[in-house]
């Protein structure tokens, strides 16, 4: 969620940390602030609001340090106020924190006993504190922070640096991921590789309860009892291009538009174009999909209306039963294990706090376990027992969209794969079935000229003050995204539902001022999709229909119309997705919301 930054460098750090901090502005934020030590002295400057703020403060004064940290803080534990803002201090220590420090109540009730001052609401600042504490008893700065660390409960990722100690950064992780960056005569430390990639390629991915000490020309890694441990250096495959809007005014609007080519990307990897087949090699060895008996998936947010996707795949596919959890859910219901069943959890960031959890959970049952994630060397994709990657790039935009599609275009394979796997699969049906996906980019790309039609269409409804949208079978989980899209970034109340239903509820809400967002591919249940459409009229509503062309001779029976190419229900969720992506997005512009990053939410909600 909140994003940190860290350089230890023979040259100014300051500018290094506001551009790291700018990259890092996806993550969702509602202040800033860095800490620079140089010459004996420890220097804090926070801001509320975004980094402009901070910028304007550094203009003002020009610091120069070569020890720093900074941070874009999303409001847990004390409002979002420039007090609350990190770093938090005492007197020669700083620190900058991801994640929720959990007995941090019960560590503040004994260091006010010992007479320390808080001067913030969060939990944060008894870290710096339980450190000093550490120093005033004559531990040295590596060990006082060993000794902090391991009285911490709950989910962290830690950046400290020293008053005095010009050549000295420590890191912590235990839950809330954290990297270190390995520069030439010049160390890093990040939430993720987004804001190092301008400096190096060479990252070490922290573990749990990894504790780093790094200084400019070396890195140290050890656990908590302060013992070396090993990790890889890998090299990132981040862009360092990746925070360049290209054309576009928005990210999100750019990662809209990637999505034909991400999603061919994601295919290429996943089956063979020349013989037309499946190919989930990619798997963990040991991975028997013709063993699966059944299937719980698990995943928040927009990844588990992926998930709700899927089912539908699944059972008409292989027959397997396949049960849907929210994350934040799934372990609280205290599920029984699944007999020879598969538990499958999707995370874009592969760092999702609560998705993680249920992984951990169903481990703990003796479930094989499959990922999909977007993020190699992510938590979830190391725990896992396999991995399917998508490959949408670094998503820079809150509001996910090539995220989705991405991991729809992996389901899919994942339900071909195991059908074939099963022998549910003949081979002139996975050909056509792998034609279809092999079309998809090209289709998408056509989906996307339409995009100045629902600009128009936005501007008409964009003063709604609530939106219904109705899908059946796959495309009732893109209506639940759809609305969803609206929601994040225009504010705008919205509610999707099977269209089944909405005689049981739903349709009490229908009149003129409704817009009422219709989906209705040429598929088994497009006959019936468009009669709930007819009862949305009778009673005023104003239809947007997202179907194919009018046949000759059909009367028009919406408001609005956008023009799909005519598909089944296998590949219909992944190109209704996109207009729904464009009207959230025209919308939100029209009416001056911040759409990249949307009040209150944060890219990858790495806490409980």
């Amino acid at each position: 969620m909140c994003g940190i930054i860290g350089v230890i460098s023979q040259r100014n750090v300051t500018p290094m940390l506001l551009e790291g901090l700018k990259r890092l502005e996806y993550r969702g934020y509602d202040s800033a602030g860095i800490a620079l030590t140089r010459v004996g002295s420890l220097e804090i400057i926070r801001a509320l609001g975004k980094l402009v703020e901070l910028e304007k403060k550094l203009s003002e004064t020009p610091r120069i340090g070569y020890t720093g940290i900074g941070h874009t803080r999303w409001a847990t534990h004390g409002a979002p106020t420039e007090r609350n803002a990190h770093p938090h201090s005492s007197e020669r220590v700083a620190v900058v924190h991801n994640g929720i420090i959990e007995n941090h109540h019960e560590l503040r009730q004994e260091l006010e006993a010992e007479g320390v001052v808080f001067a913030s609401e969060t939990d944060t600042e008894t870290v710096p504190h339980l450190i000093e504490r550490e120093l005033n008893l004559g531990a040295s700065p590596e060990e006082a922070a060993l000794r902090a660390v391991r009285r911490l409960q709950g989910a962290f990722a830690l950046g400290i640096i020293f008053k005095g100690e010009e050549d000295l950064l420590i890191a912590a992780r235990r839950g809330s991921p954290l990297l270190i960056g390995q520069g030439d005569g010049e160390n890093f430390i990040a939430s993720d590789a987004t804001p190092l990639v301008p400096y190096t390629r060479r990252m070490i991915y922290l573990k749990d309860d990894d504790v780093a000490v790094l200084t400019r020309e070396s890195v140290r890694v050890m656990d908590l009892q302060g013992r070396s441990v090993s990790r890889p250096i890998l090299l990132s495959n981040v862009s360092a291009g990746v925070a360049d809007k290209g054309p576009h005014r928005h990210y999100m609007l750019k990662e809209i538009y990637e999505q034909p080519t991400m999603v061919g990307e994601t295919l290429k990897g996943l089956i063979h174009s020349s013989a037309r087949t499946v190919d989930l090699s990619r798997l963990a060895t040991g991975m028997d999909l013709s063993a699966v008996r059944g299937m719980q998936i698990v995943a928040c947010g927009t990844s588990w209306h992926a998930a709700c996707v899927a089912k539908y795949w699944i059972e008409q596919m292989t027959g397997v039963p396949v049960l849907v959890d929210i994350a934040s859910e799934y372990r609280y219901r205290q599920p029984p294990p699944l007999p020879d069943g598969l538990m499958l959890v999707i995370s874009q960031s592969g760092e999702t706090a609560d998705t993680l959890a249920a992984l951990r959970h169903a481990k703990g049952l003796g479930m094989k376990t499959l990922a999909i994630v977007n993020v190699m060397e992510s938590t979830i994709a190391r725990e896992a027992d396999g991995v399917l990657y998508t490959q949408a790039g670094p998503e820079i935009g809150v509001a996910s969209t090539k995220a989705f599609t991405t991991q729809l275009a992996v389901l899919a394979c994942l339900s071909l794969g195991m059908a074939k796997a099963m022998k549910k699969l003949s081979p002139e049906q996975e050909t056509a079935w792998v034609d279809e996906l092999m079309h998809l980019p090209s289709r998408m790309e056509q989906v996307l000229t339409h995009d100045e039609a629902i600009r128009a269409i936005a501007a008409e409804v964009m003063h709604a003050r609530g939106f219904l949208y109705l899908g059946r079978g796959t495309c009732f989980p893109i209506a639940l995204e759809g609305a969803l899209k609206l929601k994040e970034i225009s504010y705008i109340h919205a509610e999707g539902y099977a269209a089944g239903e909405m005689k049981h509820g739903p349709i009490a809400l229908i009149d003129k001022d409704l817009p009422v967002v219709v989906l209705a591919p040429r598929d088994r249940l497009h006959d019936k999709v468009m009669s709930n459409l007819e009862e949305t009229r009778a009673r005023g509503g104003r239809v947007l229909l997202i179907a194919p062309s009018l046949e000759e001779g059909e009367p028009v029976r919406s408001a609005y119309h956008i023009p799909m190419i005519a598909v089944g229900e296998f590949s219909a969720p992944m190109l209704y997705v996109l207009p729904l992506q464009l009207l959230a997005y025209h919308i939100a512009v029209l009416k001056g919301a911040d759409v990249d990053q949307p009040r209150n939410l944060a890219k990858s909600v790495t806490v409980e």
